[in-house]
C-alpha cells in the first residue's frame, strides 16, 4: 500500500479551516438543516471546509443535499433538482429546509438565515444572489451523444476564425496538472452566436489536430469543469454531481485538490457527490459528509463500509474502528481464529473515533440491518467504552505504540520479526538495534512503522505492519483474545455449528 500524499500543503487546508471559522467570507453556505426533503428528516449539515464531498449509497441523499444547497440562491431553479410531476409527487408537501448563509452585503458583520418551503405546489423562498455553477453528470456524456453537437459532425463543419479561442493559460495549467498531458495547443470554439453551445480541439504531439469527438469523456469534462471555475466570481458556488465520472483515480485525486486550490485562490465554495474513496483522500475529516438512510455523519470513513453500515452485505458482523491501522490490527487478531470467524466478520475504518461510535449506532438501531455491528475505539479515546452499546477499547494508548513497543519487549520473538521483515537473521542484534533508533527518533507514533519501511529499504508498509502484527499475536495472546472476545460474544450463535466428526458417535 502506498501512503497517499497530497500536492495541498497542511498549511493551506489550516488556512482554509481558519477562514471559514472566522467567517471571513463574501458570499458562504454556513449551515442547512434540511427540516424534511425526501428521506431526509431534521437533518443538519455544517460547511466547515470550502470544499465538501457528499457520499452515500445509490438512493441515500446525496444529490438531495447538493439540491438543497442550491435552492439557497435565487439564481439556481428549484426544480432544477426538485421537480414536481403533478399528482404523482404528493410527497413534496411540507418540505421545508433552512439556512444559515454569509451575505456581507446584506449583512456586514453576521450570519443571516433564509427558508425555502414547498407549498400549495410551488417553492417559497427569501433566496439570496450568488453566482452557482452547476456541473452534472451530463458533463460526462460523450460530444458524439450530445444533440446541440449533431450539426458539427460534419465533413463541411467550419466556422470563422473569430469564434475560434484560445484555451487561458490558468484553464491550461490546471488542467494540465489533473490529466498530466500538454493542453497548450487545444482550442475552445463557440459554435452558436450565444456561446452557448461550443466545441473543443485538440491536437497529438506532432500537431495532428482533432475535434471533441475524438475525447475522452474524462478529458472533455474536466476542461470544462475548469473553464467555468477560472470564470466563476470570488466567492461562488461551484456544485458536482458524481466528480469521479469517467475520472482515471489519480486524475479523480487531483480534481479534488484543483478544487482545494480554487478555493483558496479565489474565496469559492465547492461541495461535490462521489462513490470514489479516491476522491477523499485530499480533505479532511470535517470536509465529508455521508448520506445514510436518511441520517448525515461528518467525517472520513471507507466507501466500501457504506455497504456495511446499510446492511446490504451479507456478513455476520460489522466492526467500526477509528482508522486503518487499527483495522489492520483487528483483522490480523482475526487472521489468528478460525477460518470461519474471518469469513463472517467485515472490519471497517472510519477517521475518527466519533464517527465510528455513532456510525456503530445508527447501525444497531437500524431495523433494516440484517447483522449486529460493534465498534473498537484506540485506548486514548475520549468515546466512553460501553458494552450496552457495543463500544470497546483496544490495548494501550496509541495503537501504533502500543504494538511497535509490545513487540521489541518480547525478546524471545526477535528473530521471527526479523525473519518476517525479510531482513537477514544473521543481522538480528543490528536490526533490532535500528528499530530502538527508529523508536527513539519518532515524534509522531503514527508515522513509525512507515518509518521503518523506509529505514530498511523502502520496504511495504503492509509488510512491516504485518511482520509486527503476526509477531505481537504469538507473543501476547491473552491481549489478542481480549480484542477478539467482544467479536465471539456477538457472533455466538450467527455463525454455523462445525460439522460432526463422522467417526464420533453421538449420545
Amino acid at each position: 500500500m502506498h501512503q497517499y500524499k497530497s500536492q495541498i500543503r497542511d498549511s493551506m487546508i489550516n488556512e482554509l479551516r481558519d477562514k471559514v471559522t472566522r467567517k471571513s467570507y463574501g458570499r458562504y453556505l454556513v449551515k442547512m438543516k434540511i427540516v424534511h426533503v425526501r428521506s431526509l428528516k431534521n437533518q443538519t449539515i455544517n460547511f466547515d471546509f470550502p470544499v465538501t464531498a457528499l457520499i452515500g449509497p445509490n438512493g441515500g441523499g446525496k444529490t438531495t443535499i447538493l439540491g438543497a444547497a442550491a435552492t439557497a440562491y435565487s439564481s439556481i431553479k428549484p426544480r432544477q433538482f426538485f421537480s414536481k410531476s403533478g399528482v404523482f409527487d404528493e410527497s413534496m408537501a411540507d418540505w421545508r429546509i433552512e439556512y444559515d448563509l454569509i451575505d456581507r452585503e446584506v449583512n456586514k458583520t453576521d450570519v443571516i438565515r433564509r427558508t425555502a418551503a414547498f407549498h400549495s405546489s410551488k417553492w417559497s423562498r427569501n433566496a439570496v444572489d450568488r453566482t452557482t455553477v452547476v456541473l452534472g453528470v451530463s458533463r460526462t456524456v460523450p460530444a458524439s451523444e450530445r444533440k446541440e453537437l449533431q450539426k458539427c459532425a460534419s465533413g463541411t463543419f467550419s466556422v470563422d476564425e473569430a469564434a475560434i479561442g484560445k484555451i487561458t493559460d490558468a484553464v491550461t495549467a490546471a488542467v494540465e496538472k489533473i490529466l498530466g498531458k500538454n493542453i497548450a495547443a487545444y482550442s475552445h470554439i463557440r459554435v452558436d452566436n450565444t456561446g452557448r453551445v461550443s466545441l473543443l480541439t485538440g491536437a497529438t504531439d506532432d500537431g495532428t489536430k482533432y475535434s471533441e469527438f475524438h475525447f475522452g469523456a474524462g478529458e472533455s469534462s474536466i476542461i470544462r469543469m475548469v473553464m467555468q471555475v477560472e470564470v466563476a466570481p470570488k466567492n461562488s458556488l461551484i456544485l458536482v454531481e458524481e466528480i469521479e465520472n469517467g475520472l482515471h483515480p489519480i486524475a479523480t485525486v487531483r480534481v479534488v485538490e484543483y478544487l482545494i486550490d480554487a478555493a483558496h485562490r479565489n474565496s469559492l465554495q465547492a461541495i461535490f457527490t462521489t462513490h470514489s474513496n479516491d476522491a477523499l483522500l485530499p480533505l479532511p475529516p470535517e470536509a465529508i459528509w455521508a448520506s445514510i438512510g436518511g441520517k448525515v455523519f461528518q467525517g472520513k470513513l471507507d466507501i466500501a463500509s457504506l455497504r456495511a453500515i446499510t446492511g446490504r452485505i451479507e456478513a455476520s458482523l460489522a466492526i467500526f474502528c477509528e482508522d486503518e491501522f487499527a483495522a489492520a490490527w483487528i483483522r490480523a487478531v482475526l487472521r489468528a481464529q478460525n477460518q470461519l470467524v474471518i469469513a463472517g466478520v467485515e472490519v471497517h475504518p472510519m477517521a475518527g473515533d466519533g464517527t465510528a461510535v455513532s456510525i456503530n449506532r445508527h447501525h444497531n438501531h437500524d431495523p433494516a440491518v440484517r447483522f449486529p455491528s460493534l465498534c473498537m475505539i484506540d485506548g486514548d479515546s475520549r468515546q466512553a467504552e460501553n458494552g450496552g452499546e457495543k463500544v470497546y477499547r483496544l490495548p494501550g494508548q496509541v495503537p501504533e505504540a502500543h504494538v511497535f513497543d509490545k513487540v521489541l519487549e518480547a525478546d524471545g520473538e526477535h528473530g521471527r520479526l526479523i525473519m518476517r521483515l525479510h531482513q537477514p537473521f544473521g543481522e538480528q542484534v543490528q536490526k533490532i538495534a535500528a528499530l530502538r533508533a527508529v523508536r527513539a527518533a519518532n515524534r509522531d507514533p503514527h508515522l513509525i512503522f512507515q518509518q521503518v519501511a523506509e529505514a530498511f529499504g523502502y520496504m511495504s508498509l503492509d509488510v512491516v505492519r504485518e511482520a509486527f502484527f503476526t509477531t505481537w499475536v504469538e507473543a501476547y495472546p491473552a491481549e489478542a483474545q481480549a480484542i477478539v472476545a467482544p467479536i465471539l460474544h456477538e457472533l455466538a450463535g450467527r455463525l454455523p455449528a462445525p460439522e460432526a466428526d463422522p467417526g464420533v458417535a453421538v449420545v
